[in-house]
């Protein structure tokens, strides 16, 4: 999978998608909304098995007290952890579709460094052209049609030059 200027190209096809409301970088850092430039494996899949079914044979269902931890200064940083959590943490079964089918990456993990942002998700959008947080985003149609065909360590290329 490669982003480009027009989408993400995959298997022949293009997608359109969103990025971070900070653009790309190369030096991302926890709450600047960029999507980080490089290559990061699919290492995951994580999905709502009450709104969907499985979407992959190797995805992991996810229940109300999965939380994902953003608190670079927490021990746990850049993991899913459970709830109750009280370090800064990022809800994963939330209450719109956003989270519904997620596709980590490996950004900044297993061993995460402090500050330099926590996961990048390829996750459902909000709207055509509505900005993430860093992560790249899509429709949902296009989302579930790309992670029936990835594989776990499946690439997203990020170029610098694939600004947007």
């Amino acid at each position: 999978m490669v982003l480009t200027p027009r989408g993400l190209r995959f298997m022949g096809r293009v997608f359109p998608c969103t990025i971070g409301r900070g653009g790309l970088s190369t030096r991302k850092r926890e709450g600047d909304g960029a999507t980080p430039v490089g290559i990061h494996r699919i290492i995951g899949c994580l999905y709502r098995p009450d709104r969907l079914a499985i979407p992959c044979d190797w995805a992991v269902p996810l229940g109300p007290r999965d939380l994902w931890s953003d608190d670079p200064e927490d021990e746990d940083y850049n993991l899913m952890v459970r709830a109750p959590y009280s370090a800064s943490h990022e809800r994963l079964c939330r209450a719109d579709p956003l989270y519904d089918l997620i596709l980590l990456t490996d950004w900044n993990w297993p061993r995460a460094v402090r500050g330099h942002g926590s996961a990048i998700f390829l996750h459902q959008w909000r709207r055509p052209a509505y900005p993430t947080e860093g992560c790249i985003a899509f429709d949902r149609g296009d989302l579930h049609w790309i992670a029936s065909r990835i594989t776990y360590r499946s690439r997203v290329i990020v170029p610098p030059l694939a600004s947007r």
